[in-house]
């Protein structure tokens, strides 16, 4: 997946002088960060709408727009796909793949400096249900 998001984001560069209009991506990096940031927002909104209506094709298309919105934000911030992949890779290391970084401090477990050492991985599908 990194190296489709890093063709993206490569994509995203190059377009991002284009003429805006003839270009996407060109007409958003015109419009500024304001209007990236209402896009990110509204393509989250439509991926969140579709998933909760139980539509898997629409949440794929969706996603799609999402990560191409996102993109272009990044793009925009000076922000890197590998930038985010070490915060991942960062986070994976405190506090297992499945879990987010709390938003209050939390005390810390203390990590081993061996890498092995990792907390499991959290199934969360049995967590999950559709609302319908």
């Amino acid at each position: 997946m990194s190296d489709s998001l890093e063709r993206l984001y490569q994509a995203v560069i190059a377009a991002r002088d284009l003429d805006p209009a003839t270009s996407r991506t060109a007409r958003l990096f015109q419009r500024g960060p304001s209007k990236m940031a209402k896009k990110l927002a509204e393509e989250a909104i439509e991926v969140v709408i579709d998933a909760v209506n139980g539509d898997a094709p629409a949440v794929v298309r969706e996603s799609a727009d999402l990560l191409y919105n996102l993109t272009v934000l990044w793009a925009a911030a000076g922000v890197r796909p590998e930038d985010v992949w070490r915060e991942m890779e960062r986070r994976e290391r405190l506090l297992g793949i499945a879990e987010k970084l709390p938003k209050t401090p939390v005390k810390m477990p203390k990590i081993p400096a061996t890498p092995e050492v990792r907390r499991r991985i959290v199934a969360l599908e049995g967590r999950l249900r559709k609302r319908r």
